[in-house]
């Protein structure tokens, strides 16, 4: 929920296809990598004709970042940001935002997209400065007024925000968009392939037999049991992954309700689920829970579950 790229050196490594020799997995897959909102990404399949499937996937991840991303000039989100509303909106965004007012109840506000006027005041802040306090108080709390997902009136006509209040949607639209990718794939018949779009999503099993394997790293440190995916998908976030500060001290997931920067509860939270989108904005919001309250909010999403929970 910010527009830094999240995440990418903290929690995720590239895809280990565990127990296939070099050669053979050189010989029969195929592996794309690139980037999707500011993130590394990348698409692992098997197929004849796999050259000519990923473009087109590649083509629907360029699409959907043209309505997510805060840095696509032109994009749907930005437009939104700019002008206060959004006339006969792309079904794919209200889509997400419908998943965002479901998270954003059972997370009881927790997970906010609307925080990206109150980010914007710690990026500017910390911006090519040395500084390790945080932004005045008085400054916070008047981006804070302007936080708040009932602020957004969601229609199929025009979406709508109230004067101040900006969106940001990096908590979810990687998940999102994974999912999209790989139900794109699926149309073209493919039982088998990982998405990477900065979160996970698994359809069927590696070359194989196996489920999909992902190496885990909390900070620097690798850990030694890796995700298995099948049908799944996995997303990973850390509140102090990424700083404002250089001293590491404000990290760049911020709490809607206070105003400060997540706690240092977790370095590493992994959570699966049977969509990416909800992966990954469970995996956003329990930065900000403590291991009570993430049971808790578990218990309104029986599918999902926590892969990795590693205190700081």
């Amino acid at each position: 929920m910010h527009n830094l790229t999240r995440r990418r050196f903290l929690a995720i490594t590239a895809v280990a296809l565990a127990g296939i020799p070099a050669a053979t997995a050189a010989q029969h897959l195929h592996h794309w990598r690139g980037v999707a909102l500011g993130a590394d990404a990348s698409i692992t399949l098997t197929h004849p004709d796999a050259p000519r499937i990923v473009a087109i996937a590649r083509h629907e991840i360029a699409r959907l970042e043209r309505i997510f991303s805060l840095h696509t000039p032109g994009s749907a989100i930005e437009r939104l940001n700019a002008t206060g509303r959004l006339k006969a909106p792309a079904p794919e965004l209200l889509e997400c935002l419908s998943h965002c007012a479901r998270l954003y109840r059972a997370t009881g506000g927790l997970f906010d997209p609307s925080i990206q006027a109150l980010w914007t005041v710690y990026a500017r802040h910390f911006a090519g400065t040395g500084r390790a306090d945080l932004p005045d108080a008085d400054i916070r709390a008047a981006a804070l007024a302007m936080v708040g997902f009932d602020r957004l009136q969601l229609d199929p006509a025009e979406i709508r925000i109230e004067h101040g209040t900006a969106l940001s949607l990096n908590g979810i639209a990687q998940g999102y968009i994974a999912d999209k990718v790989t139900a794109l794939l699926h149309a073209q018949g493919l039982g088998n392939v990982l998405v990477n779009t900065g979160e996970f999503r698994a359809l069927g099993h590696a070359p194989d037999g196996k489920p999909w394997q992902i190496g885990l790293r909390a900070g620097r440190d690798v850990l030694s049991r890796r995700a298995a995916l099948q049908d799944a998908a996995l997303a990973s976030s850390s509140a102090q992954g990424i700083s404002f500060d250089r001293h590491g001290r404000a990290g760049h997931i911020l709490n809607p309700k206070t105003g400060l920067p997540a706690p240092a509860y977790w370095s590493l939270v992994s959570v699966t689920a049977p969509q990416a989108w909800l992966a990954d904005g469970l995996s956003t919001a329990f930065c900000l829970m403590d291991r009570h309250a993430i049971a808790q909010t578990l218990r309104l999403f029986p599918e999902a579950r926590i892969e990795r929970l590693v205190p700081v």
